[in-house]
């Protein structure tokens, strides 16, 4: 199965600066790192499978956010995307990308976006997107298929062999910030949002300091210190499956309810992103902005 995806179940993700909220990242000489849109840096975004055959998941520990999207038959799929350099050895299972995707990486400069593929109609799309796109046809190098798993849940990416290669950006660029926790919110050990076939609770480890998520009822070795459940509206998209299952999309420019979870506590909060190039902001209802916790962010985006 490769090096990199012996069943490592342990994706330990403690460790880590994070696009979300994130301290500031420099090199080791000192220097402050590019941030988006700027020369050398390049986020590397992957689109993750996330039904039962694909997990454990392997390379997500290294991931500094994770955005969580409602896919086909109210599945869901997580968007990876490692922004400061940390890069795994391999990451997957790899699958395909969504229209949601345009928008939501916007945000992050011109990343590189790997993915199985997509369908024909929404190449185009694609093409014309500020990102780099690639997929099995097009870095044959990068990709490769697991052994010890079924097809199509075994396609995995090894990022050092993408041209361009990922390089480490400042995260603080991408509208994320570490701080201190709001004085407010509630005590909360466990949190579930729901798709219509898919669910995600994160509950608190208080010894640990960090949140483990278990996927559809199942424990896994996922760890966000900070979680932000952006409320938003699902929608039919233009495009479906060949089993003719309508694509939903996710706006995530706009505005809407948030609901920051960090610290073993619940914060409300409003999210608002105005345009497809920038980042998303997160505040109180009076204003202030919201902080997130040292470590990995996951962005779930659940429907109102």
């Amino acid at each position: 199965m490769g090096s990199g995806i012996e069943r490592r179940a342990f994706l330990v993700a403690s460790a880590g600066l994070l696009a979300g909220c994130t301290l500031e990242a420099r090199r080791p000489d000192g220097a402050r790192l590019p941030g988006a849109g700027e020369q050398g840096c390049v986020p590397l975004a992957v689109k993750i499978d996330n039904v039962g055959p694909a997990r454990p998941h392997t390379g997500l520990d290294r991931a500094d956010f994770i955005h969580v999207e409602q896919v086909e038959s109210g599945l869901s799929r997580l968007l990876a995307v490692y922004a400061t350099g940390r890069l795994p050895e391999s990451v997957g299972p790899v699958r395909s990308a969504r229209e949601t995707d345009l928008e939501l990486l916007g945000q992050y400069g011109r990343p590189v976006l790997a993915y199985s593929g997509a369908q024909s109609k929404l190449r185009p799309l694609i093409a014309a997107a500020p990102l780099d796109a690639r997929t099995p046809g097009e870095a044959p190098d990068a990709f490769f298929r697991a052994p010890d798993r079924p097809a199509p849940h075994n396609l995995y990416l090894r990022p050092a062999r993408l041209d361009p290669r990922p390089a480490a950006c400042d995260p603080a660029s991408f509208g994320f910030r570490v701080g201190p926790r709001p004085t407010d919110g509630r005590p909360t050990s466990r949190y579930t949002v729901r798709y219509p076939a898919a669910r995600f609770d994160f509950v608190w480890s208080a010894e640990r300091e960090h949140w483990t998520v278990e996927l559809d009822g199942a424990a896994s070795a996922l760890t966000p210190s900070t979680v932000l459940v952006q409320y938003t509206r699902i929608r039919d998209s233009r495009f479906g499956d060949r089993w003719g299952n309508v694509s939903p999309y996710t706006e995530t420019t706009g505005s809407g309810k948030l609901l920051l979870l960090r610290n073993g506590r619940a914060y409300d909060g409003e999210w608002s992103r105005t345009a497809k190039d920038r980042p998303a902001e997160y505040r109180t209802a009076d204003g202030s902005r919201l902080y997130c916790a040292k470590g990995q962010v996951w962005v779930v985006y659940a429907k109102v």
